[in-house]
């Protein structure tokens, strides 16, 4: 069994509802990791996360405790660097057994064909501003420099009050189906270049959507709801579906 799901988003909500979203998170990673050959982080799963050589943002032991741990029990865990979440260095790697991906990934998983990405930085070509910003914020030389430069303190109440801007714009109650089209349209063209490909799963756009035309297959994992949060699974026989976890 392959698991998937993204945009957490730890540490967005105040303290008391971070901890209740961190433990229905950490449920779900126990849940998963029972059957699991692997588990995908595709990207968001912390509301900001920037990462100095030396210093890490404070909480969230419970998350990395039970990635370890699973990780430790030989069980791959993949993670996949969103816009709020890509400021990493080499912790998750070297403390917590996670390999982590900056970029889509095509995978060979029971027998089928699956493109992988975030999302957030595809076909943008038509707005330059947010290229620009994107050229920037995966910057290594950019990101040492504000490393240098920027009190951990002040990084985070900046990241903090940039990551609240950034996903007010994809608040769940705002979206639509039709807000998914310019991931849609990515897809199309991935599809006509590699028409083997048998699944694409996004993360990114706030909303839960199974999409299906002829010979195109796109699973939006949708946003962490702690009451209802989504996830995808690709079966041993190559079936991928959504599901609400219920523990």
């Amino acid at each position: 069994m392959y698991y998937f799901a993204s945009d957490v988003h730890l540490g967005a909500d105040s303290s008391a509802e971070t901890r209740r979203r961190e433990r229905r998170f950490v449920a779900w990673l126990d849940m998963a990791a029972r059957d699991a050959e692997a588990i995908f982080l595709v990207g968001d799963i912390f509301d900001f996360w920037f990462e100095y050589v030396r210093v890490i943002p404070k909480g969230f032991v419970r998350t990395l405790g039970k990635l370890a741990e699973i990780a430790d029990r030989g069980v791959d865990i993949y993670f996949f660097t969103g816009n709020h979440d890509m400021w990493c260095y080499d912790y998750f790697e070297r403390e917590c057994g996670i390999k982590v991906f900056r970029g889509p990934q095509r995978m060979r998983l029971a027998g089928r064909n699956v493109f992988i990405a975030h999302g957030d930085n595809m076909n943008i070509d038509d707005k330059p501003l947010l290229r620009l910003m994107n050229t920037i914020f995966r910057s290594s030389a950019a990101r040492k420099v504000f490393s240098w430069v920027v009190h951990p303190d002040l990084a985070l109440r900046f990241g903090h009050w940039w990551s609240g801007k950034s996903r007010k714009s994809h608040a769940t109650d705002t979206l639509t189906r039709d807000s998914l089209g310019f991931l849609v349209e990515y897809a199309r063209g991935y599809v006509s270049q590699h028409p083997d490909t048998d699944y694409i799963i996004f993360g990114h756009m706030h909303y839960a959507c199974d999409y299906r035309e002829e010979a195109l297959r796109v699973l939006f994992l949708g946003a962490w709801d702690v009451d209802n949060p989504t996830y995808c699974v690709i079966d041993g026989g190559g079936d991928a579906r959504l599901k609400t976890f219920e523990p």
